[in-house]
C-alpha cells in the first residue's frame, strides 16, 4: 500500500474550509454470538428465488444478537462512550448527538434525547435520523452541515444503532445475514482546514434518494420484516458505484488515491461486485460481514473502529464510504484520518 500524497485532496469537496474532523471512533457489539452453522442454515432449497439472487452465497460465519437489555439505546450509549473516550472528550462538551437507526422505530419519544441524557451529555440536541442502510451517511453529513453553520454547534456524536436481526423474517436466508451493533464517531469543528495539514478532516459526502425504486426493498408492518425484490442488487451496484465516481471525480482522485474503503456490504453479491466494477484492490477493501453479518446503518462506522483498532492504518490516510438504502438512498463519505 502507498502513501497517500493528496493530503489536501478537496478541491470540490463541499466541507473543504469547514475544518470538521473525526476525532473519535467506536462500537458496540452485543454479548451473543450465532455462529451459522451447518444444521442452523439447513439445505439450500428451502430458500425462495429472491432470497437466493439477493443474498447469494451467505459468507457470514457469525453474526451478534442482542439480549433483551441490548436495547437500540443502550448500544448506542456504549459505542458513543467508546467513541468519546477515543477522542478525548467528555460528554458535557457535545452540542449534537444523532442517532440513526430503523430497526427500532418507535413513535414518540426519538431515540437521540435518551442517549445524550445517558451519555451525560445533558446540554446537546439530541435526535434520531433515518436513512434504512444509508443513515451514517445521513447522519454525518448532516451534523457536518450543523457544525459548519453560523450556530452554536461545534462538537457532535454521530450513533448509528441497529437491530437488523429482529427485521428479518424468521426462517428466512436474510436471517442468517443480519447482525447487530452499534459504531460512533466524534466529529468536531476546528478553527481552519490548515491547523493539521495531514490529519483528520472531513473532505466531502454525497446523499442521493430516489423514490421510484421505493419498494426495491421496504419493510412494512405489522413485523417490519424486510422485503427484498430481484432488482435490488443491480440497483444497489448502481448506486454505490454512482457515489465512488462522484466523489472521486469531484475531489480530483483516483480510486488508487484510496487508501481504504469500507463500504456498507449489504450482501455478499452486492459487495463483490462494487469491488470489481470500481477497481478497488482486496487489500484496501474492509468490511466485517463474514464476522459481523449485515448491521444495516452501524456498518460503515464498525468496520471503521475495528479497521483502527486493528493496526493496519497509518495516520493521514484517505477513507472512502460508500452505502446505499431503501428510499431509495446513495451516498457516501470522504475523509482523512
Amino acid at each position: 500500500m502507498t502513501e497517500t500524497t493528496n493530503s489536501g485532496a478537496a478541491p470540490g469537496g463541499i466541507w473543504a474550509g469547514s475544518a470538521i474532523r473525526v476525532t473519535g471512533v467506536g462500537h458496540y457489539f452485543p454479548e451473543r454470538v450465532v455462529h451459522n452453522t451447518p444444521e442452523l442454515v439447513g439445505a439450500e432449497e428451502r430458500f425462495n428465488a429472491v432470497d437466493q439472487a439477493v443474498i447469494g452465497e451467505l459468507n457470514v460465519k457469525a453474526r451478534h444478537v442482542s439480549g433483551e437489555e441490548e436495547t437500540v439505546g443502550h448500544m448506542a450509549v456504549r459505542a458513543a462512550e467508546q467513541a468519546l473516550s477515543a477522542a478525548g472528550l467528555e460528554a458535557r462538551r457535545l452540542d449534537l448527538v444523532i442517532v440513526t437507526n430503523w430497526t427500532d422505530r418507535q413513535f414518540i419519544p426519538e431515540h437521540g434525547p435518551r442517549v445524550a441524557y445517558e451519555l451525560g451529555a445533558r446540554r446537546a440536541l439530541g435526535f434520531d435520523l433515518c436513512g434504512a442502510c444509508a443513515g451514517f451517511v445521513h447522519g454525518v453529513q448532516s451534523a457536518a452541515a450543523m457544525l459548519s453553520s453560523p450556530g452554536p454547534w461545534r462538537r457532535a456524536v454521530v450513533v448509528s444503532s441497529e437491530q437488523l436481526n429482529r427485521g428479518t423474517r424468521p426462517g428466512s436466508k436474510g436471517e442468517l445475514v443480519a447482525g447487530d451493533a452499534a459504531g460512533a464517531v466524534v466529529l468536531e469543528r476546528g478553527e481552519t482546514d490548515e491547523e493539521a495539514p495531514d490529519g483528520p478532516l472531513l473532505i466531502d459526502s454525497v446523499l442521493f434518494s430516489d423514490g421510484e425504486d421505493a419498494r426495491i426493498i421496504y419493510a412494512r408492518r405489522p413485523h417490519g420484516w424486510l422485503t427484498s425484490t430481484a432488482q435490488l442488487i443491480e440497483r444497489a451496484v448502481e448506486g454505490n458505484l454512482r457515489a465512488i465516481e462522484l466523489l472521486l471525480e469531484r475531489n480530483g482522485l483516483e480510486i488508487e488515491d484510496i487508501d481504504w474503503v469500507l463500504m456498507h456490504p449489504g450482501t455478499d453479491p452486492l459487495h463483490r461486485a462494487v469491488r470489481e466494477k470500481a477497481g478497488i484492490d482486496p487489500d484496501r477493501f474492509f468490511v466485517t460481514m463474514e464476522t459481523r453479518g449485515n448491521t444495516s446503518s452501524a456498518s460503515v462506522p464498525i468496520a471503521l473502529s475495528e479497521l483502527l483498532a486493528s493496526g493496519r492504518t497509518r495516520p493521514g490516510q484517505l477513507y472512502l464510504t460508500p452505502a446505499i438504502g431503501s428510499g431509495f438512498y446513495e451516498g457516501g463519505l470522504l475523509f482523512r484520518l
